[in-house]
């Protein structure tokens, strides 16, 4: 093979593994941290229920979310770890199942909490205040009486 036919090979790779991360950026995530989040009554401080999760702590791995999950176990999701408190809208791209989205301030407190399904485009965004967002299977909130100022405590690594 001469030089130049080598080149437009190496480029012609290069191009392709480019369109597939564009297409599926999860490619690029090696692995998860997770943690166990327990939702706490926010007026008896009875515990309500717990959920494994896995943490979503950087923009990729915000960006990616759930949209490369099949599914989800009934007390399984993700935390989304903001590096700042603020405004956060998500949406359901590419989602395969509905989630309960939930919004938390700083202190762990429940601001806001949505019902998403999967839907096609245009997307729906879900908005609330908060630093973390934590994304469970749609239905969980309510079947474990998780409501507006309950509270989540967890612990990052």
């Amino acid at each position: 093979m001469n030089r130049r036919h080598a080149t437009f090979l190496a480029l012609a790779i290069a191009l392709l593994i480019a369109i597939a991360l564009v297409s599926n950026p999860g490619l690029l995530i090696t692995g998860y941290d997770t943690t166990t989040v327990e939702a706490v009554d926010g007026e008896t401080d009875e515990p309500l229920t717990t959920a494994d999760v896995r943490i979503a702590d950087t923009q990729l791995k915000r960006y990616v979310g759930l949209s490369d999950t099949d599914e989800l176990g009934p007390d399984e999701g993700m935390l989304f770890v903001h590096d700042e408190p603020g405004e956060y809208g998500y949406v359901m791209r590419d989602m395969a199942f509905a989630i309960d989205i939930i919004f938390i301030d700083p202190d762990g407190t429940v601001t806001t909490i949505h019902e998403a399904e999967p839907e096609s485009r245009p997307l729906t965004v879900y908005e609330g205040p908060g630093q973390y967002v934590l994304e469970v299977p749609m239905g969980w909130s309510e079947a474990n009486d998780v409501t507006e100022g309950d509270r989540i405590e967890f612990e990052l690594p």
